[in-house]
């Protein structure tokens, strides 16, 4: 999936030799592990990814080094995401960071994490009939939006940020409504603190989501309430400036 075809031939002589030397393999002797490795890729291309997972996971049983178990590793991320084993991709990419902090792919597992993330976060029968959720515990999705953050940040050249750039916007969204919330509840319980601090947290976080020019009124009222002037006023051109980007 992420190899030239000269790598792909290295790789390939280099399971015949694995097959030949690990004697502890449960892979028959007349099936070498090159085969393994092309049936998988045939597999992966055919979508057929649950086959190609039990063939891949064969491959890391013979625990290969380097290069070529690193291969098999990131196919097996890609495999695990396909085929909505979403635990199991997280697993799988979390131990591949952990291990592989420098790789070359980093950014391409990066984005998987995040889109599995997302995935993980998504209701779509909710979403089907159209259902709000902005009040529910919104858990992956803000694990998605710090994966993609981190992509742009430390990757900011890679293939994905375009893709990444739009589902950002997307989670902003989804995240500043569920703040929102928040500061609505706050406001019933009269926790004037706690919907200033969600709603700086908004500014920071969300500074061009509708949903923070919202949250506005309820940190002014929180402001009012534990009658600190100076901030009511700063509040209030913080207000007049977003009234100009969403009118």
């Amino acid at each position: 999936m992420h190899m030239r075809y000269l790598e792909y031939v290295i790789l390939c002589l280099f399971l015949v030799i694995a097959g030949c030397t690990n004697k502890k393999s449960i892979i028959p002797d007349n099936y070498f592990p090159s085969e393994i490795y092309a049936s998988a890729q045939k597999k992966l291309q055919n979508g057929n990814y649950t086959s190609a997972i039990k063939d891949l996971e064969e491959l890391e049983n013979l625990y290969l080094s380097g290069f070529y178990m690193q291969q098999v590793q990131l196919d097996l991320i890609y495999a695990y995401y396909k085929s909505a084993n979403l635990s199991m991709a997280k697993v799988s990419i979390d131990r591949f960071l952990r291990l592989n902090p420098i790789h070359q792919n980093i950014d391409y597992v990066l984005y998987v994490r995040g889109l599995t993330n997302m995935m993980l976060d998504e209701n779509k029968l909710q979403e089907f009939f159209g259902i709000d959720r902005s009040d529910r515990s919104l858990e992956y999705s803000r694990e998605a939006f710090n994966d993609f953050s981190q992509l742009i940040r430390d990757y900011p050249d890679s293939k994905y940020n375009i893709d990444v750039t739009k589902y950002l916007v997307y989670l902003k969204e989804r995240l500043a409504k569920h703040n929102l919330c928040i500061v609505k509840y706050y406001n019933k319980l009269d926790a004037y603190v706690a919907i200033v601090n969600r709603v700086e947290k908004m500014l920071r976080d969300f500074p061009d989501i509708k949903a923070t020019q919202q949250a506005l009124p309820y940190m002014e009222k929180a402001y009012r309430e534990l009658q600190l002037n100076n901030q009511i006023d700063k509040t209030e051109k913080i207000k007049n400036k977003s009234k100009l980007i969403f009118r």
